[in-house]
């Protein structure tokens, strides 16, 4: 199954496994909680989806590379304790805790959150001296003589042999007491996703001319080439960077990344040509409505590679802007819930406090994604404006509240007025490139792709529930007919086979 599938298993199965019944145990109890096993190839996301998970089902997250463990540190070390059995005193070889059940507890009590995920990354390329503990743990759930404490789900993932020489088989019976997912590459369903990671649009509208190339592991007289998902994003991040500080990256660059000589060299080579069309086009001037005969008319003549490279420039800027304004919304309605708290207890600064704390506990306990992280300190760095304004204009006096809060409350309705000049902005960006898409491609293939990319990525269907965009419903409706034309055409053939048969 594609990685989309496996995180909503592991997720389904959370829910089930920290089910409690009207006693407060554990409707399953932890002996029945059988290890989810991920199987799959490297970097396609198997690691990333636990945190994604972790955070989406409130709970925590521990996570080892057991390769870089040794048997000490997963087991603990060996002590020596007199016990009396039977009146004679004996010397007793016990263990002290493992380190990875010490840092279960420890994110117990560093966050408050008593279940979560132990994640054990890499599990079946263990030394052998570790694989019998490893075996121990999938089956007891245990390190030596400690247990994964109640509540927390242990999860795995490995890679199958053939990309991995240090990998070992697990035997029928560790088989029998887990539940494998077996997991492969998705193009389509990692695109979903590198829309939210905001994937440079460069490797996005190369990824869609160049499918094939998504996803690549070769073994040649040279030695294994591959390109992964893992690969693509690291250097997706790196070319942003790059683009940050007027640097650019050649395909020597690129294969540090893509370690695959002929999809670097090839996609090294587009980068080239996106930054020229990106220049020859003027993109900017297209969202703001501004495009000649004579572009329009070179776009006619150019081949399929540069026209479809026009449409994911655009999706690219479109994709920056309903990102922006999915963010800004959240901001805006963060702080409208700071000041109605604010409002119901006559202190900005005990509204700001508890903010503040909901923030620190959120990052604490790992359940903050990086742009949640930013938002939420904006709102903690705008409160906090709020107060030093009513510091410098000595509004801070109890019987000032109601004019402070009517203060705060005009400030706040800039933000509101940044917020609907934003959405106002990317609305007519998408109706401007809409234009330019009609003009310029008509009821084309291009036009198909444009229509299917705002229908995938996540920030523009955000947008489109509460944006209205004609030109967007008028498309996106001749979409769905020609869909349901094809599929009803698809029905028909098979009838028509079953028929003959």
């Amino acid at each position: 199954m594609d990685i989309k599938r496996a995180k909503q298993e592991i997720e389904d199965s959370i829910e089930a496994y920290l089910k409690k019944d009207a006693y407060g145990e554990y409707m399953i109890p932890a002996v029945r909680q059988r290890p989810i096993l991920l199987m799959g190839p490297p970097g396609i996301g198997k690691t990333q989806i636990m945190e994604q998970i972790a955070r989406e089902c409130g709970i925590g997250l521990v996570s080892y590379t057991i390769t870089h463990h040794t048997r000490q540190s997963a087991i603990g070390l060996p002590f020596i304790r007199e016990k009396v059995y039977g009146g004679r005193t004996y010397s007793v070889t016990e263990y002290t805790m493992s380190e990875i059940i010490a840092s279960v507890y420890d994110k117990m009590e560093e966050t408050g959150l008593a279940e979560g995920i132990l994640f054990i990354d890499e599990i079946n390329c263990v030394s052998e001296t570790l694989a019998p503990a490893m075996l121990q743990f999938l089956q007891c759930k245990m390190f030596g003589n400690q247990k994964v404490p109640e509540g927390w789900i242990i999860v795995a993932a490995g890679n199958p042999p053939e990309y991995n020489k240090s990998v070992r088989e697990f035997d029928t019976v560790t088989l029998d007491r887990i539940r494998r997912i077996d997991v492969e590459e998705n193009y389509g369903v990692w695109r979903e996703y590198a829309y939210q990671a905001d994937i440079h649009p460069a490797i996005l509208s190369y990824l869609e001319l160049r499918r094939d190339y998504f996803y690549r592991m070769e073994t040649t007289v040279d030695g294994r080439m591959f390109a992964t998902a893992r690969g693509w994003e690291d250097l997706s991040e790196f070319l942003k960077a790059c683009e940050a500080v007027g640097k650019k990256a050649d395909r020597e660059v690129v294969h540090q990344y893509i370690q695959h000589w002929k999809i670097a060299k090839d996609f090294a080579n587009y980068l080239e040509l996106f930054a020229k069309y990106k220049k020859d086009y003027g993109l900017e001037k297209i969202l703001e409505g501004q495009y000649s005969g004579d572009m329009l008319e070179k776009l006619k003549f150019a081949s399929f590679d540069e026209r479809l490279s026009v449409v994911g420039m655009i999706l690219g800027k479109l994709s920056g802007l309903f990102r922006d304004s999915y963010l800004a919304d959240r901001y805006v309605t963060k702080l409208f819930d700071c000041l109605k708290e604010y409002k119901a207890c006559g202190s900005l600064a005990e509204a700001a406090g508890a903010a503040a704390e909901r923030y620190e506990n959120l990052r604490r306990a790992g359940q903050l994604t990086r742009e949640a992280d930013h938002m939420l300190r904006q709102v903690n760095d705008t409160l906090d404006r709020y107060q030093q304004l009513l510091k410098e204009e000595r509004l801070t006096a109890a019987d000032q509240a109601e004019a402070a809060f009517e203060r705060v409350r005009s400030e706040f309705e800039k933000e509101t007025r940044k917020r609907e000049e934003l959405l106002e902005r990317t609305g007519r960006a998408l109706d401007n490139a809409f234009y330019f898409m009609e003009d310029a491609f008509g009821d084309s293939q291009e036009m198909v792709s444009f229509v299917t990319e705002l229908n995938t990525n996540y920030y523009s269907i955000q947008f489109l529930k509460e944006n209205d965009c004609d030109m967007y419903y008028k498309y996106n409706k001749r979409l769905l007919v020609d869909e349901q034309r094809e599929k009803l055409l698809e029905r028909m053939d098979e009838a028509e086979g079953m028929l003959r048969e």
